[in-house]
């Protein structure tokens, strides 16, 4: 674009002063219009760089999932292809089933056993307390003959003193009031015994003989609902659209559950445009701001995006993590650049954009907008030198 602004300057300069000769080309003039240029492109160059600040660094950044399995296993099939478009969902590699099938079995096999357990304490829980309601209902009539026999024992000893009745009478009231006292005391003790038995109850009011079981119950369960888990487990789904590079999984592998032994990388489809720029250049840039890209990947087209966000973190601004205490001035900490995430809009914002792709763009703010067309031209001729391939060989 400087090119073509000084050549349209020199264009005039010969009209002026040698086709038309309006000016006298003198010492003055020669001055004139040689520093003319160069201070009216630098204005204009420092003016552009804060109205609409450009960028040579534009990357293409993809989120990358290394793919680890939950389970370990030995793989039986890969039924995905390297560097293939993949779904949401559809299936990367699977593991041999048998093992956790086994155990998902062997586990549901024990639920009749638990469930019976459980079913037999309820049972005894409900007995003893029918036995405790029976205990009641004898001791509360015990209680009442055992009353009945005093009253008569009392009765027929006031008889025998005045004469009025038989001794035997009262001898014989003696000997029944004593054996239904005995019997009471049984019937006390039976009782007690149901209620011991019933005394040993969880906050829930059960007995813990059904608390037990119904835990080992529970916990049965919850282990078939892991080992279901893990049975699932044993296929590997895609987490997203995306593609699988450098597929080097092959059927007879074993997969590692562990994390630094990722069996794959899945590169998603969802990605970041991010333009890297020098701090003092983003006082103007806003979220919403109109940019463009150039991308060598894609020469002489121009992808229309804005602005999403300011990533407002760089790396020189994070203090190391130890027992040490930082030493700044050791060694010269370099001059960090902050990224400006762009997303594609209008009519590319769904265009194929590889991942780790490069090139230019620049972020149009809302200042200095005469001068927009000048960056705007700027970039499309880069674009256009993207065509070029510099190599002899």
């Amino acid at each position: 674009m400087e090119i073509i602004l000084l050549l349209i300057y020199s264009f005039f300069v010969w009209l002026i002063f040698f086709k038309f000769k309006l000016l006298a080309w003198n010492f003055v003039t020669q001055i004139i219009v040689i520093s003319l240029p160069v201070f009216a492109m630098a204005a204009m160059i420092l003016i552009l760089n804060v109205v609409a600040p450009s960028s040579s660094d534009v990357r293409v950044v993809n989120y990358v999932v290394q793919i680890v399995p939950r389970v370990a296993g030995r793989v039986i099939e890969v039924p995905v292809e390297a560097n293939r478009p993949v779904k949401k969902g559809d299936v990367l590699f699977r593991i041999d089933p048998v093992q956790y099938q086994q155990e998902l079995s062997a586990l549901e096999a024990k639920v009749p056993e638990l469930s019976a357990k459980l079913d037999s304490a309820q049972a005894y829980q409900r007995e003893l307390g029918e036995q405790l309601k029976s205990a009641r209902s004898a001791h509360a009539a015990m209680a009442s003959r055992q009353r009945l026999a005093e009253l008569r024992e009392r009765q027929t000893g006031e008889l025998a003193q005045t004469g009025a009745g038989p001794k035997f009478d009262h001898e014989q009231a003696q000997a029944e009031a004593a054996s239904l006292r005995s019997e009471l005391v049984s019937a006390s003790a039976q009782m007690a015994q149901v209620q011991q038995k019933l005394s040993a109850r969880t906050s829930d009011g059960e007995l813990s003989e059904v608390a037990q079981a119904r835990a080992a119950l529970e916990q049965l369960q919850a282990q078939i609902v892991q080992a279901r888990w893990q049975l699932d487990q044993t296929t590997v789904r895609a987490p997203s659209d995306g593609t699988v590079v450098n597929l080097q999984l092959r059927e007879g592998s074993y997969a590692a559950n562990l994390p630094l032994t990722p069996v794959m990388s899945f590169v998603e489809h969802e990605q970041w445009v991010l333009a890297m720029y020098a701090q003092n250049e983003l006082g103007n840039i806003e979220p919403g701001n109109e940019a463009e890209i150039a991308l060598k990947t894609h020469p002489n087209r121009i992808i229309k995006c804005e602005v999403d966000s300011i990533v407002w973190a760089t790396g020189t601004g994070q203090m190391p993590i130890s027992g040490m205490v930082p030493q700044p001035g050791a060694q010269p900490i370099p001059t960090g650049r902050i990224a400006v995430r762009l997303r594609p809009a209008g009519k590319d914002k769904d265009a194929f954009l590889a991942m780790g792709a490069q090139g230019q763009g620049a972020v149009y703010t809302e200042h200095g907008k005469l001068l927009h067309m000048v960056r705007k031209v700027m970039i499309r001729v880069g674009s256009k030198l993207d065509w070029l391939v510099l190599k002899l060989h």
